[in-house]
């Protein structure tokens, strides 16, 4: 189950911090780090349904990179991997946990659906890493 599950209106700055506590700084350093590296980079609330709520989507131009979802005192990542860059995330050097992510994500028509809890600062390298290989793919 989400967090903002209001559909009339986007997060607040402090309703996101309020959940996210300790994570927040994860948060903001994996806004800034995708930012930097895929400018020019739009931030946009995402609606993803009554149970899911809204996510943050960082999108480059028309592409979207990654969605985050608010957990309490943790977030969500969750990326559209196509068929290329799940080939190419395992046959890279990410960790064997994430590549079991990677393989056991749902696979759909369009892509598969991986999803990463970000609780440190070394899934935060992971979800930095995956963001490169699905840009690159």
């Amino acid at each position: 189950m989400g967090f903002f599950l209001d559909k009339s209106r986007f997060p607040t700055d402090d309703e996101v911090s309020g959940v996210l506590g300790s994570g927040r700084p994860l948060w903001d350093e994996l806004i800034g780090v995708i930012g930097t590296t895929y400018s020019p980079l739009t931030q946009e609330w995402a609606w993803n349904g009554k149970s899911a709520g809204w996510s943050m989507r960082l999108r480059r131009l028309k592409r979207a990179v990654l969605y985050m979802g608010a957990r309490e005192g943790w977030f969500l990542v969750a990326f559209a991997f196509g068929e290329r860059a799940v080939e190419a995330a395992l046959a890279s050097d990410l960790p064997d946990a994430a590549k079991a992510i990677v393989r056991a994500a749902p696979k759909y028509p369009e892509a598969r659906a991986v999803r990463v809890e970000v609780r440190s600062v070394e899934d935060l390298d992971v979800v930095v890493r995956l963001a490169a290989l699905k840009m690159a793919n």
